[in-house]
């Protein structure tokens, strides 16, 4: 299947941004959806980096613009003001830290304060490798995933277990979201986010590739 080089050569670019407490993986859920790497020395993010990649979604090119927001309260003011014009979420735990997941809640209601009611939000529960030591389980997670009306999915970006998915499905629901207001504007209808196919299996298209990574922005301590 044919992958894409050139900046230019996409339909539709979405910008998504991966949110959640320091040290829950959020950087190599990136790389590795992005560069398929993984790495055991990765440090805490400063300020926001972001990477690009193109999927292909039905018959159309997307490409996503992936924005890793620091997790460490003192950059807070810093990378709030980039969740605007985000279109997607990651909202992302370490299922052995439970206090990541605690702490979701507080996320949530500043991703929703800082963006349009229609964002599309996946609960990712990082870190599923680590059988041994979880602290969260799936049923809760589940639970509150429903109560919200987000996506939810457990990954291991060490083992690559459900990265590709969660990425593309999130960006998938983009798409069908964004095509739905643009059929709605005729019809006056506002695409409240209850109108999404919550649950529902998502077929994707190849993978893409990645075209750039840049970091912008740095803080010091």
């Amino acid at each position: 299947m044919a992958t894409y080089t050139a900046d230019d050569d996409y339909d539709f670019l979405y910008k998504v941004v991966l949110i959640g407490d320091s040290g829950v993986g959020k950087s190599n859920l990136l790389s590795r959806f992005t560069r398929n790497e993984f790495s055991l020395e990765s440090k805490s993010t400063i300020g926001v980096e972001f990477a690009t990649r193109t999927i292909h979604v039905d018959d159309k090119i997307v490409k996503a613009q992936i924005w890793d927001t620091a997790g460490q309260e003192r950059y807070r003011a810093i990378t709030s003001a980039y969740y605007r014009g985000a279109l997607g979420a990651l909202l992302v735990y370490d299922v052995t830290r439970h206090v990541t997941f605690e702490n979701v809640e507080r996320w949530l209601k500043e991703l929703r304060d800082h963006t349009d009611a229609n964002i599309v939000i996946m609960l990712v529960g990082n870190k599923a490798d680590l059988r041994h030591l979880r602290a969260v389980s799936t049923e809760d997670a589940t639970a509150f995933a429903e109560r919200e009306k987000t996506f939810f999915m457990e990954t291991s970006a060490l083992e690559a277990l459900n990265v590709e998915d969660a990425f593309t499905q999130l960006l998938s629901q983009i798409y069908r979201v964004a095509s739905k207001r643009a059929l709605d504007v005729g019809d006056g209808d506002d695409g409240d986010q209850s109108a999404l196919p919550k649950g529902q299996s998502i077929h994707v298209g190849s993978k893409g590739d990645v075209s750039e990574v840049k970091k912008i922005g740095c803080c010091s301590s």
